[in-house]
């Protein structure tokens, strides 16, 4: 006998096991409507996209738009993802629509190509069967030309990157110019298609000088400014392309005894006779460097963009290095032989090029460099001084120049939220000083003039600059703006006298009066189509503009009196 209490008879029956409806069970409940994971993910995407134009408008206005793409896409997910194992849709249509998204997708990734970027990062799209316009263009056709002269000089010229003292200031031209485009509009002389690339032009003697790319081949194109046609074109087979910087090459050639001298996108410094384009020299800095062209993108990832500066009996540039060094700041080389006489400095390159100037006394030589800004001995190349000045040639590039002011000052931009910083150097440049040691800062604002592709033109005490696309006047006094207006985007720049001549992204130029009071427009045209990045030249009356498409030329002269 057991203490267990007795079975029952009776045995409840076992429910059966139904294994289609708990497979069912655990499958999630379909709905019309998103849930609620779907709205705090889409919240979140717009909080970010708002939060990123607030945060970062004031940084770099590209940064915001690459937020907005990152969001749209997160957004984009979730929802294919609610919509495939969520939605009340039949399975048929939830498979049928993510399917056809990513087909999408791929069609338009096999089809399409991004061209080109703006200064803000918003792409343009070309069908991948269609070349590159470059590529379309047919080589230059040069007729006989004679007479081709550079030698001579005229008041009229602009031979080099902004002109006859490197600043993007020219005093009031010879030769009057229009004071009123509204009332006097400037008049179309000519405009042709031209090769890739953001060199400006260079004009001496009534011809203008660029470099551009044509295929395969990085030219030096020398034009008649009267008629537009092309007289001489040397060739060297090579090309520089990335999607964000475009094709082609960047620096300005200068234009010095009647002779050209051109630095190309991959670092070759070309010397060629103004005359005829016969190349005179040339010297490889990749091959001086132990430096190649796939190497050099990896550190100067927008290629290389200096403009060759003439001093004395030399000519000097930026040479840098490979990635991670060594490096060194700058070289100079013999006008006529291309002999190097002088390398100095342990500097990276920027998209900046040497200047000439007069500071605290002293001639020398004002470098912009990759993270710093240094002078230099124009005969020997010496280190004079050094300042730290932030930035990174493959992200944070620096590209504006500096800018001597009343030959104690010196006025550091920089787009990429880094600002504008005004130093003045009292003591003798002999022992290297820095900051706190013979040089003062006397202010900095990381809101104003945040020139990312350009440099700012100095009139009257006030600074006119691009301040992250957006036109600016600040007082030089104490760095505070006086007036700002939108539209212009990564220009240019120029001050003629008391105007102001802006370029605009696409292609628009605006005569501004150069007045702290306000913004005050005399006009404007478009004087270009298409994307505009490279610096502006003026030949007496003549406006010399061209982008990576066409270029052309304008008249500026007053309108004769009847």
């Amino acid at each position: 006998m057991t203490d267990s209490a007795p079975q029952s008879p009776y045995q409840a029956p076992i429910p059966p096991t139904h294994t289609h409806e708990a497979r069912e069970s655990v499958r999630p409940a379909r709905s019309r409507w998103p849930g609620k994971e779907c709205w705090i993910i889409w919240l979140f995407c717009a909080a970010g996209v708002v939060g990123g134009h607030w945060m970062f408008d004031g940084f770099d206005r590209a940064l915001p738009n690459v937020i907005t793409l990152v969001m749209a896409f997160i957004a984009t997910v979730s929802f294919l993802v609610w919509f495939s194992w969520r939605s009340a849709a039949s399975a048929s249509l939830r498979l049928a629509v993510p399917l056809t998204v990513i087909a999408v997708i791929v069609v338009m990734t096999g089809v399409l190509r991004i061209e080109e970027t703006s200064g803000t990062l918003i792409p343009a799209f070309r069908f991948r069967w269609q070349p590159r316009r470059d590529e379309s263009l047919p080589p230059v056709d040069v007729a006989v030309s004679t007479g081709i002269d550079l030698k001579t000089t005229t008041t009229d010229d602009f031979p080099r990157f902004h002109g006859p003292a490197g600043v993007p200031t020219l005093p009031e031209p010879a030769t009057p110019l229009a004071g009123d485009w509204s009332a006097n509009p400037p008049r179309l002389v000519w405009k042709r298609p031209i090769g890739a690339g953001w060199s400006a032009f260079a004009a001496v003697n009534g011809y203008a000088v660029t470099m551009e790319q044509r295929g395969p081949d990085e030219l030096v194109t020398c034009y008649d400014i009267q008629t537009g046609e092309p007289v001489w074109s040397h060739a060297e087979q090579t090309r520089h392309e990335t999607v964000l910087g475009g094709i082609g090459p960047r620096g300005t050639p200068t234009i010095h005894r009647g002779k050209v001298y051109a630095a190309g996108a991959h670092g070759l410094l070309r010397c060629l006779d103004g005359a005829t384009g016969k190349l005179l020299w040339k010297y490889d800095i990749f091959a001086a460097t132990q430096n190649s062209p796939e190497r050099d993108i990896a550190g100067v990832a927008w290629g290389r963009s200096p403009s060759p500066l003439i001093v004395d009996d030399t000519v000097v540039v930026p040479l840098g290095g490979p990635p991670g060094g060594p490096f060194v700041t700058l070289a100079a080389f013999a006008l006529d032989s291309g002999e190097l006489k002088w390398k100095a400095g342990e500097r990276q390159v920027s998209y900046a090029s040497p200047v000439l100037a007069e500071l605290a006394g002293q001639r020398q030589i004002v470098s912009m460099n990759e993270s710093s800004v240094t002078g230099h001995d124009p005969a020997t190349g010496r280190v004079l001084w050094e300042l730290d000045w932030p930035g990174n040639s493959n992200s944070n590039a620096t590209t504006s120049q500096p800018t001597v002011i009343a030959s104690r000052q010196l006025l550091l931009t920089k787009g990429y939220g880094v600002g504008a910083a005004l130093f003045e150097f009292s003591d003798s440049l002999t022992n290297q000083p820095a900051l706190g040691r013979g040089i003062q800062e006397l202010w900095r604002s990381n809101r104003v003039l945040r020139t990312k592709f350009t440099s700012v033109s100095v009139y009257d005490g006030h600074a006119y600059g691009l301040n992250d696309g957006i036109l600016e006047c600040v007082s030089l006094i104490d760095g505070k703006s006086c007036w700002k207006k939108r539209g212009f985007e990564h220009g240019q720049s120029l001050i003629v006298g008391n105007r102001l001549l802006v370029l605009g992204e696409f292609g628009e130029a605006a005569w501004i009066e150069a007045t702290p009071e306000a913004y005050r427009e005399r006009g404007r045209i478009q004087a270009l189509e298409g994307k505009t990045w490279a610096a502006v030249c003026l030949y007496g009356q003549k406006l010399l503009v061209r982008n990576s498409q066409e270029a052309a030329c304008w008249n500026l002269e007053p309108a004769t009196p009847r």
